[in-house]
C-alpha cells in the first residue's frame, strides 16, 4: 500500500491521450463539433462558445509572454518580468485545464479529468495582493497603454471578462455547471488588471488615468 509520500507525487490530474495525426476531418463542415464527452453539438452553442473565448484568452496570454521575453532580452535589468512569465505560462495551462471541462457535459466529467479549483483562485488572490502592494494607490480608472505589454494584458483582461460572462450565461442555463469556472475567471480578471499596471511601473511607462474632462467642450464654447 502507497504511503502519503507516494500518493503526493501521483499526477493530480489524467496525462493527455491525443494522437493528433490529421488537422481537418471534415466532420465540422455542417456546423457541428465535438465536445470531450463525445457529443455533437452546434459550433455556436454556449458551452463552445464558452471554451472558444477561454482559447482565445490562452492566444492572447500566448502573445504578452513573448513581449515579456522580448522585454528581458532587450532590458536585463527588468529580471522581475520573468517571474510573471512563469505565473502566466501556468495560466495558460490552467486555462487549457478549464477548457476540458467545459467542453464537457457535466454529468460525463470524470475524477481525473483536468479542472480549476478553489486551490488555483486561492493563488492567484495571493498573487494579486502581493503584486498590487507594489503599486501606486489609484485615484482613478487607468486607461490602456504606458507600454505594450501592458496593453496586451489590458486586452487579455476584457476578453477575460468576456469569457466570464459566457460562463455565467452557462451555470444559468446548467446550474450543474462546475461553480469554479466563474469564480476562476473573475479572479483572472482581477490579476491581468493588476499585472498590467505592473508592467508599467517596472518599466518606468506612466500610466493614464480616466479624467473625464479631457475632451469635453468647456461651458463657455
Amino acid at each position: 500500500m502507497a504511503d502519503d509520500k507516494d500518493r503526493e507525487k501521483e499526477p493530480r490530474y489524467a496525462d493527455p491521450k491525443l494522437a493528433i495525426n490529421r488537422v481537418y476531418t471534415r466532420r465540422g463542415d455542417r456546423g457541428q463539433t465535438s465536445l470531450v464527452s463525445g457529443q455533437r453539438v452546434e459550433k455556436d452553442a454556449l458551452r463552445v462558445e464558452a471554451y472558444g473565448t477561454v482559447d482565445e484568452l490562452n492566444s492572447q496570454l500566448g502573445l504578452a509572454v513573448v513581449t515579456a521575453r522580448a522585454l528581458l532580452d532587450e532590458r536585463p535589468r527588468l529580471a522581475e518580468l520573468d517571474g510573471l512569465v512563469t505565473i502566466i505560462v501556468r495560466v495558460q495551462h490552467e486555462l487549457f485545464n478549464l477548457g476540458s471541462l467545459l467542453a464537457t457535459l457535466p454529468d460525463q466529467v470524470h475524477e481525473k479529468q483536468p479542472r480549476v479549483t478553489g486551490a488555483e483562485i486561492a493563488r492567484l488572490e495571493a498573487e494579486i495582493d502581493r503584486m498590487n502592494d507594489a503599486l501606486p494607490e489609484l485615484r482613478s480608472f487607468v486607461l490602456p497603454g504606458g507600454s505594450r505589454l501592458s496593453v496586451e494584458l489590458h486586452v487579455a483582461r476584457t476578453v477575460c471578462r468576456r469569457a466570464e460572462r459566457i460562463c455565467v450565461r452557462l451555470a444559468r442555463e446548467q446550474p450543474d455547471s462546475d461553480p469554479h469556472a466563474v469564480g476562476y475567471l473573475n479572479r483572472l480578471s482581477d490579476a491581468l488588471f493588476v499585472w498590467s499596471r505592473w508592467a508599467d511601473v517596472i518599466q518606468g511607462a506612466a500610466e493614464t488615468l480616466w479624467d473625464p474632462n479631457v475632451g469635453t467642450p468647456s461651458a463657455t464654447d
